[in-house]
């Protein structure tokens, strides 16, 4: 029986999808474990403008349901002024229902971001998304430094989170290290979510 993580993601210029698609390889390396790929929808000052119920491309749009339905989370997003941006901040501020039924008490949660530059917030973005899952009671992980590439990158990757730095005209490619820490972030929570379900 395969068991699914949630890989949510808002991502506007793709570098933060390409990060979310990682995360996914590393959860599907390990046995009985599937990621979901899932993105929020864009917002927009006229908050009347409906989007088109599937997305033109990446993957679908993410429902409610599928906080419960998986037994494992990985959220991310670009940075915005060290902060998540609005379209993931705007499902989160949605999911009061969920909060008060506990849909994810109890469930593990990592996090990644991408900025365009070195120093652009990329650990105060994954810290404050960090901060709407703790209210949810999930139990947060990150990457330890017996990571080898956390130790030796000199792009992206924290402790807090998988992460990549995409340049000033957003051309760097994932690097070696940042493609290694986001499998790495992967595997992690797809090993820990198998052993807390098997536990329950």
């Amino acid at each position: 029986m395969n068991h699914d993580i949630l890989v949510l993601y808002y991502s506007r210029t793709g570098h933060t999808a390409q990060l979310a698609r990682l995360i996914a390889r590393g959860i599907e390396e390990v046995a009985g474990m599937r990621a979901r790929l899932r993105q929020v929808p864009p917002v927009a000052p006229v908050t009347e403008t409906a989007q088109p119920p599937e997305p033109e491309d990446g993957a679908p749009y993410v429902e409610k349901r599928d906080l419960l339905e998986c037994i494992g989370l990985a959220m991310g997003s670009p940075t915005r002024f060290g902060n998540m941006a609005a379209p993931l901040k705007y499902f989160l501020d949605s999911t009061g229902a969920e909060w008060a039924n506990g849909t994810l008490v109890g469930k593990p949660a990592a996090l990644f971001t991408s900025t365009s530059s070195m120093h652009g917030g990329q650990e105060s973005t994954l810290l404050t998304m960090a901060l709407p899952l703790l209210h949810h009671g999930m139990f947060l992980l990150g990457l330890p430094y017996t990571e080898a590439a956390l130790s030796s990158t000199q792009t992206g990757g924290t402790p807090y989170g998988a992460s990549h730095v995409t340049g000033g005209k957003g051309d760097n490619p994932i690097s070696d290290h940042e493609r290694d820490l986001a499998r790495a972030l992967g595997r992690r929570l797809a090993d820990t979510a198998r052993k807390l379900a098997a536990s329950a």
